[in-house]
Order: C-alpha cells, then sequence, then structure tokens
C-alpha cells in the first residue's frame, strides 16, 4: 500500500507542476535568451561527429584528481565531498560560465569492506535537483549491499549555476547541450577515477529524468561495462520539451524572434520579426526537435553488456507522452510493481549483470505502476 500511495503521489505532484508553474506561465521559462548563437553550432558541429567514430572507439576519460574535504564519519561509514575541474573539450569550457567550470562531487562509502570487493553508482542530476542529498538518501540504503554512492553536480546547477540563471530554467538551447556533454565528460571520468585509482571492482551510472538520458549515455560511450539505470528516463530531451511536460515551460516566441533576428541579421527582436522573416512557430519547434534529436540515446552505440542495463519507468507520468510508455512496454522482462527503494532493487541487479561473458540478452525494463 505504502508504495502504491507514493506512485500515485509521484504522478498528482507531476500534474500539479505542469498545470500549476508552467501552464499558468508562472516564472521564467526554458530558453527566454534564445538558441545560444555560435555555442549552437560548435556543439551541434561536436555531436554529430561523434556518432560516426563512437562505435569504432573507446573514447578514454580524461583522469581527475579530486580534492576531498571530509564532511562527517561514523563507525561504519563515510561522507567527502570532492572538487576538481570540468574534463570536458577546452573549447567547451569556453562556453560554460564561469560558475560551472569547477565540478562537485559527493561520495558515500561504508567501511566494512574494501573498495575491490564493492561497487559504487554515480547518481547524475535530474532536471531541478540542484543539491547532493536528494541522491544521497537514494543511495544510503545500497551501503547494506557494499555499494557506494557517488553525486555529481551538474553544471549550471547548485553552486555551479549562473548568477543570472533562474532556478532551474536554462537560458539558451545551447545550454541543455553543453550541460548534458559536460555531464557526460566528467561523470565518465569519475568512473575511470573510482576504477584506476580508488580501486572499486565494479561500477555503476543512474539517474532519474534527465539525470537518467545522461547516464545512458554513459553507459554507451564508457570503455568498459557498467550497470546502467536510467530512471523514468525518455530516450531523447526531445520527448519532455516536445511533446511532455515542458513544452508548456519553454519560451517560443523568444526562440521564434530569435531565429527571426537570425535569419535577418537583424539588431532588433520584436515580435513582428518573425512575421516579417516568414518563420512560423512550427518552423521553431522542428527547429528544436532538430536539435535536442543530438540527445537520442538510440543513436549511440549499444552498452558493453546490455544485461547489466536496466530501465525504470512508471506507467503514468506528465513528463512522458502515453506512446512511449507504450512502446517500452513491448521490451519489459518485469511488470512488477517496485516498492519505494527502486534503486536497492535495480542497483544489485544491475551489478549482477555485470559478470560473465557478453550475451544476447536485451536491457531489462521495470514498471513502477501508480494505482
Amino acid at each position: 500500500m505504502v508504495s502504491v500511495n507514493l506512485g500515485l503521489v509521484h504522478y498528482v505532484l507531476d500534474h500539479i507542476y505542469g498545470t500549476v508553474l508552467h501552464r499558468t506561465k508562472l516564472g521564467t521559462p526554458f530558453f527566454s535568451k534564445g538558441w545560444g548563437g555560435t555555442r549552437l553550432v560548435l556543439l551541434e558541429r561536436m555531436v554529430k561527429q561523434l556518432f560516426p567514430e563512437a562505435p569504432s572507439q573507446n573514447w578514454p576519460p580524461t583522469a581527475v584528481q579530486p580534492i576531498w574535504k571530509t564532511v562527517w564519519e561514523t563507525k561504519n561509514s563515510s561522507l567527502r565531498e570532492g572538487v576538481f575541474r570540468t574534463t570536458c573539450d577546452e573549447r567547451l569550457i569556453d562556453a560554460l560560465p564561469p560558475e560551472s567550470h569547477n565540478a562537485r562531487v559527493a561520495f558515500l562509502t561504508p567501511k566494512s569492506v574494501s573498495p575491490e570487493k564493492m561497487a559504487c553508482v554515480v547518481h547524475l542530476a535530474g532536471t531541478g535537483d540542484h543539491s547532493f542529498e536528494r541522491r544521497l538518501r537514494l543511495g544510503a540504503p545500497l551501503l547494506k549491499d557494499n555499494i557506494a554512492t557517488m553525486v555529481l553536480e551538474s553544471p549550471y546547477y547548485g553552486q555551479r549555476r549562473p548568477s543570472m540563471q533562474h532556478g532551474s530554467k536554462l537560458q539558451c538551447v545551447s545550454d541543455l547541450l553543453l550541460l548534458g556533454k559536460a555531464t557526460i565528460d566528467e561523470a565518465r571520468s569519475l568512473l575511470y577515477w573510482l576504477q584506476s585509482e580508488a580501486g572499486y571492482g565494479k561500477m555503476g551510472i543512474c539517474g532519474l529524468s534527465m539525470g537518467g538520458v545522461h547516464a545512458a549515455m554513459v553507459g554507451s560511450l564508457h570503455p568498459t561495462p557498467i550497470a546502467t539505470l536510467p530512471f523514468l528516463a525518455p530516450h531523447s530531451a526531445v520527448v519532455p520539451f516536445c511533446e511532455g511536460l515542458y513544452r508548456h515551460a519553454t519560451a517560443w516566441d523568444a526562440l521564434m524572434e530569435d531565429a527571426a533576428a537570425l535569419a535577418q541579421d537583424a539588431t532588433s527582436l520584436t515580435e513582428d520579426a518573425a512575421q516579417k522573416s516568414g518563420i512560423t512557430i512550427e518552423q521553431v519547434k522542428d527547429r528544436l526537435r532538430s536539435v535536442l534529436s543530438l540527445t537520442d540515446v538510440t543513436r549511440f552505440p549499444v552498452p558493453k553488456k546490455p544485461q547489466a542495463v536496466i530501465f525504470v519507468g512508471a506507467t503514468i507520468s506528465e513528463f512522458l507522452p502515453l506512446e512511449l510508455v507504450s512502446g517500452l512496454k513491448q521490451y519489459s522482462r518485469s511488470g512488477r510493481r517496485l516498492h519505494p527503494q527502486t534503486l536497492r532493487h535495480a542497483a544489485p541487479e544491475g551489478m549482477a549483470g555485470l559478470r560473465g561473458p557478453v550475451g544476447n540478452r536485451r536491457p531489462r525494463v521495470l514498471f513502477f505502476t501508480p494505482q
């Protein structure tokens, strides 16, 4: 009964969030400053170059050496926080806001066994998750299974949020791609550190919503097999921004005016600029769909061990359209209802999938069913 109620609450909160905050136009929308100009052009070119090369390369991560400090320590566990310079391409560092140049990470570990006998899951942030606290709470039960938790603070979030940004509402379309690319690079570097420096035997990556999309990409690109656990994640950013909840929170007028100004090389962004240029809202939506399709995880290579991939979905969600949920069900190997400690189930199962040779098994899809 508890799990059913929590699932229903999750759905109701989704609906309220969309109806009250977005459809009533309260607050600053996403992409209120347009497309991002030359930054978007650079990102599109870099990501498009990635796809032909990804299947044939292991893409070794950049090594990092975080500077750690102990936050607290008990007889059974400890929490440390670390800082390191972002590991993304120098051209992208120049495009990132200065506040996002240094990455922050929290590391919750059990003390009962050595790292080589443990596993660690890196948790990536979902939309609106600006702190470590929520993901540390999710990871804490895993300590009983000798699984450590590492939580990465995303660019544009928390202490890495630009001063001019309101909450989670990214100012430009290019910011969304920058956030994703930097998060993927930083997560892969942390996984490499866990293996080569900390000596962990097994590793995994997980994330909720936007973090789940990034987790799927990391699992695809990482040079060694890792457990990959996307939670309530669409296959790309197209889904929430063009079809799901966030379409009500997108600054379509600003995107249309910016597109018109770029097309005309104008210096003034006015409402009738779009009309004079002949750019329609449908064309703007098609352009956004094209840009965000670069985040489609189906364009990435198959993970090294598909049997270590577990998708966790909800049968009802305001963030995902019904068609996507129905499409995922055909790949489901388990339709059971999951209780609130979903990660406590999925993480050990994903780690177990790392054992043995690569098989022909497909990723599993587990559904949480609110009633």
